[in-house]
């Protein structure tokens, strides 16, 4: 209950801060003394939690329930009152001082129930001072000095070279007709990262022409199975039925030597809805599937299954010092006897010594603290070997530090297997209010620390990085982990309350993740009322995981919103303020005037067929943090005043038309890091004032009218560029070059750069990382490793006039990769040459790959 009173509070501590922005308090009729005495309260027991969470007793568990509860209904007093107070105005003195009454009564009520628990608290910690040594509880400094930061783009294989080898040779040995090889074991034994470092190793890139891998999992739909297979793993809508996905993925196949992986397959009959679309080429095609259960394995027929085996003692120690410490073996003589325990007590789980590697790399190196480790794991050892491997599991959790354990529970809301956008994830951390403020940084880059910590400790997994390898671009977490959440959420008693919302009128989604739903997942919300006479808002609608994530729906309130489309006028479930995060389809607004009630709104993502304007309103939302269009969105030019709101928290305005960026406008968003414009009006740019934005990180820009882009001014701090349909010429290159330092990032989209030749100048991009360049009528590029001397990837894209890649390009010492897709056969000549010669220099490290498939030097 301490994590539940903890999320509560720290939501409740975000709330009063946004209340107290000086922009509110001009507007709204609050006794402040009132809310200020609130807030030092609530910060109280806030640093309460954190310091005496670990050693709290039950009648403590009892005042941390009411604390929770306690924190909710305060979020709801302000709530009613800062929406009634915004949407009736202040004109009426006599409503004023009524609702300043009413605000004060009501949070009255809320601080004498606080202090009368603070009071219990004091007389309990009293009395309990010695429950620390009643109880064992291994402490965990956070951000030790002493924790190993994993920097490993793969998950680690001690112990599993053997099974590496023996699966590779599965796959590519000389045998034409399609084979299935099922690896099993049971869940955490290492089946998922045998089969991905498997998938990704070199060999098995260049062996096969296509490669896919996708996840099943328990609950699966043959046709999302295939439209995944379709688009290489990734969900995308199709209208198409069963059989024409299944016709579509047997052509795409038919005649290529493929690789599928189905990752945590669960039943027979997932296999038996989908083999007649896998072709037998007879040219040595494989399917990987991982399984648990040991009876879909040997049904898959045509190969005796893989059985991983647990680690013995010596690779399961090796691979707790790979965790622990970053090396193979103990720099610390004291450890090794006490270590090689542990290591036993994990029953050779790869899953287990991984975790608790985690945890030990994160904790102090001494002997007392791995003896008393020890001494959790052995306290185990009775029970059944499932509930022990979960008991092992949650040791990690119990030793995160209180601030870390509501984003960790958080995990449980993704679907098994799902993987997750870390952009995403950051995003929900944020708008649930898990997040604690740091005055140095903001909420997404204390959202990224945390997300970096649960890596290190080995509870949320690396699925893909960044460009640049240092961050998560997306990640998962392994299904026992999920199941450890699932517990210690129901454990915790978490009060948990919508603040993400996805509306579409044509299709029936779950309105609060937006997942698609058939007639049989539909649970409609029995509060909800809707006066539409369109029968597809009759009612809305959520799925299965968020009925289980959201089990107090009842707690939903409702802000009517005007839709014009057939007249409609409907119910918007928006949790009224509590709403942070909005996903909004297939609507055409004449208003969003009312949508500055949402004053707690963080993320608005409008993803419309039609063109909106948006309410010049939206200049008076000072927690919006990001608002992304679709190309067809305008933001309206704000009313300038002596007391113009300043947006400090906005980080984020994507893909907006017309954006004007005049100077009040730029000043308006000083923190403004993502920038994406599209077809600017005559007059309407002010490009040359893009310095101002100092922070500014990623710009993209869409504008065919070259004129408007000559006085374009770039900031020093800009690190991804992207323009398209620029039709710049090229020798203006050297202005842009000249004048971004710290560029990491250039994409050149459809002619954004127009003529036949490019020659660059020394020193234009000294920190270029990624170049992407994708449709152009470039002939001749002329270019030498000094002009791109940190390049690591080349990407070029329907190059169908280019003549070659500069041979100098080889040399830069940084190069990874070069892709080519859709290029002049002497384009791709030269990229093979390039790979020849640096192959006979002993490079072995550039991959050139065409057509999205690996190329050696014998091709």
């Amino acid at each position: 209950m301490a994590v539940a009173a903890y999320a509560s509070l720290l939501s409740l501590s975000h709330v009063m801060e946004n209340l107290q922005h000086p922009a509110r308090r001009t507007r709204l009729h609050l006794d402040w003394n009132q809310v200020q005495t609130l807030h030092q309260k609530v910060q109280f027991l806030l640093e309460f939690l954190e310091v005496d969470s670990g050693r709290i007793s039950q009648e403590m568990e009892d005042l941390a329930r009411q604390i929770s509860i306690l924190a909710h209904e305060a979020e709801d007093v302000i709530d009613l009152h800062v929406v009634y107070q915004l949407g009736h105005g202040s004109g009426d003195k006599s409503q004023d001082v009524a609702a300043l009454s009413s605000f004060y009564i009501d949070i009255h009520k809320v601080i004498q129930k606080i202090d009368s628990i603070m009071n219990e608290l004091r007389i309990i910690q009293e009395d309990c001072t010695d429950v620390s040594k009643q109880q064992m509880v291994v402490s965990v400094p956070d951000n030790s000095s002493t924790a190993f930061t994993s920097s490993g783009k793969s998950s680690t294989m001690v112990g599993f070279d053997e099974h590496l080898f023996r699966v590779m040779d599965e796959l590519t040995r000389n045998e034409p007709d399609l084979n299935i090889i099922p690896i099993t074991g049971m869940g955490g034994i290492g089946k998922t990262t045998l089969a991905k470092n498997t998938f990704d190793n070199p060999y098995v890139v260049h062996h096969f022409d296509k490669r896919i891998w996708f996840t099943i999992s328990q609950e699966y739909k043959a046709r999302e199975i295939l439209v995944r297979l379709l688009n290489d793993g990734k969900d995308q809508e199709s209208s198409e039925t069963l059989a024409e996905l299944g016709q579509r993925l047997h052509q795409s196949l038919f005649g290529r030597r493929y690789l599928i992986v189905m990752d945590d397959m669960w039943s027979i009959s997932a296999w038996d809805n989908l083999r007649l679309f896998f072709p037998n080429n007879r040219n040595g095609s494989r399917i990987l599937v991982t399984t648990r259960i040991s009876n879909v394995a040997i049904s898959l027929g045509s190969h005796n299954p893989y059985v991983m085996d647990f680690l013995n003692e010596d690779k399961s120690w090796n691979l707790l010092c790979r965790k622990a410490f970053g090396e193979d073996n103990c720099p610390y003589p004291e450890l090794e006897e006490i270590g090689k325990t542990i290591a036993k007590k994990c029953n050779g789980l790869p899953l287990a010594v991984v975790v608790i590697g985690g945890l030990l790399a994160n904790s102090n190196r001494t002997l007392e603290h791995w003896e008393s480790v020890a001494k959790s794991i052995n306290s185990f050892s009775n029970l059944e070997y499932s509930d022990r491997c979960l008991k092992i599991l949650s040791l990690s959790y119990d030793n995160l530090p209180i601030h870390l354990k509501p984003c960790f529970l958080y995990m449980r809301m993704f679907p098994e297997d799902d993987e997750i956008e870390a952009s995403k994830l950051i995003k929900l951390w944020v708008a649930e209010g898990f997040l604690k403020p740091s005055r140095a940084k903001t909420l997404e880059e204390v959202a990224e620390e945390y997300l970096r910590n649960f890596i290190d400790r080995n509870l949320i997994l690396v699925r893909r990085w960044n460009y640049e390898g240092k961050k998560a671009k997306t990640c998962s977490i392994h299904d026992l982990l999920r199941d450890l959440c699932l517990r210690q959420f129901q454990k915790e008693c978490l009060i948990c309350v919508p603040k993400a919302q996805c509306i579409s009128v044509f299709e029936p989604q779950c309105f609060l993740c937006g997942s698609q739903l058939d007639e049989d997942q539909r649970m409609d919300l029995p509060e909800v009322q809707v006066t539409s006479q369109s029968t597809s808002l009759a009612s809305l609608s959520v799925c299965d995981d968020c009925r289980i994530m959201y089990p107090n729906l009842v707690r939903l309130r409702l802000l009517r919103v005007k839709a014009c489309m057939d007249d409609m006028d409907f119910l918007h479930p928006t949790k009224l303020c509590y709403l942070k995060m909005s996903c909004i389809k297939q609507l055409k607004f004449e208003s969003l005037s009312t949508i500055s009630l949402l004053w707690n709104l963080q993320t608005l993502t409008l993803h419309l067929f039609f063109g909106v304007n948006l309410p010049s309103e939206i200049w008076d939302m000072p927690q919006l943090r990001h608002l992304i269009g679709r190309r067809n969105v305008v933001l309206p030019h704000p009313v300038v005043t002596q007391d113009s709101m300043i947006m400090e928290n906005l980080q984020t305005l994507a893909a907006l038309q017309n954006f004007r960026c005049t100077i009040d406008v730029l000043d308006r968003v000083p923190n403004l890091k993502k920038l994406g414009i599209v077809h600017l009006k005559k007059g309407s740019g002010g490009l040359e004032n893009l310095a101002r934005l100092q922070k500014l990180e990623s710009l993209y820009l869409l504008e065919e009218n070259v004129s408007l882009l000559a006085n374009i001014s770039f900031p020093t701090s800009l690190k991804k560029l992207s323009l398209s349909n620029c039709c710049i010429p090229w020798e203006k290159m050297t202005v842009f070059g000249s004048i971004l330092p710290n560029l990491e990032k250039l994409t050149l989209n459809c002619n954004a750069f127009k003529g036949p030749e490019w020659s660059p100048v020394e020193g234009q991009f000294p920190q270029l990382k990624v170049l992407r360049i994708w449709e152009s009528d470039l002939v001749k590029w002329r270019a030498d490793s000094i002009h791109f001397p940190n390049l690591e990837r080349l990407h070029l894209y329907n190059m169908f006039c280019l003549e070659e890649i500069p041979w100098g390009i080889g040399d830069i010492p940084t190069l990874l990769s070069i892709h080519l897709l859709k290029c002049s056969d002497s384009c791709v000549n030269s990229a093979k040459q390039i790979l020849e010669e640096q192959q006979s220099f002993g490079n072995e490290t550039l991959q050139l790959y065409v057509d999205k498939k690996l190329v050696s030097v014998t091709q």
